[in-house]
């Protein structure tokens, strides 16, 4: 195999694996294996007191995983017979990674086998050749750099019935949350 093939193939592997997981997280449970990477999770810690999670991958804002948590928290909250829940305690965290990467076309840049090249003369030194893919400082880097994020939100909820406490800015009405997020939730597509 050529390298030109070789470097068509791995290009067409690369665009193949980054179109798996082109899509930020729906609204779903964070389960391994499932098509596109993260979710929500709760864990019961008292009668009436839950942690609940949502994870983003790389394309899911950090507005969405904090809307998707507290989602979660009122679909929680309904489920377990109780009218309203408490934020006890709330962050989000951001995850960064950079990656480097070498090019993908092993140097051979983005004009294949051509590359352009230059010769000129000097009166005091000659002719000189200049080729970008030879100690040129812009072309010598030949590597890809990106820095990715991740947002995972978390809180610890206290669940309530009867009317929501009054002047409590971290109590909500499950039943509302529900109501004025839910066109706003996204549902991961039937397999």
């Amino acid at each position: 195999m050529t390298l030109k093939a070789t470097a068509l193939a791995a290009a067409l592997l690369a665009t193949t694996a980054l179109s798996a997981c082109a899509t930020a997280t729906p609204y779903q449970p964070n389960v391994r294996g499932q098509a596109v990477s993260g979710g929500y999770s709760d864990v019961r810690l008292e009668a009436d007191r839950f942690q609940v999670t949502f994870a983003g991958n790389t394309l899911t804002r950090r507005e969405t995983v904090e809307r998707y948590l507290l989602y979660r928290a009122a679909e929680l909250t309904v489920s377990q017979g109780a009218d309203w829940f408490s934020l006890v305690e709330r962050q989000t965290d951001r995850k960064t990674r950079t990656y480097v990467e070498p090019d993908p076309f092993g140097g051979l840049g983005a004009y294949g086998y051509w590359r352009p090249a230059w010769r000129y003369y000097g009166p005091r030194w000659g002719w000189r050749a200049w080729d970008p893919w030879y100690g040129d400082p812009f072309w010598a880097d030949r590597v890809d750099v990106r820095t990715v994020e991740r947002f995972e939100a978390s809180a610890e909820i206290l669940l309530g019935k009867g009317p929501k406490p009054a002047g409590d800015p971290r109590a909500f009405d499950a039943r509302d949350v529900m109501a004025n997020l839910g066109p706003t939730i996204i549902r991961p597509e039937p397999q």
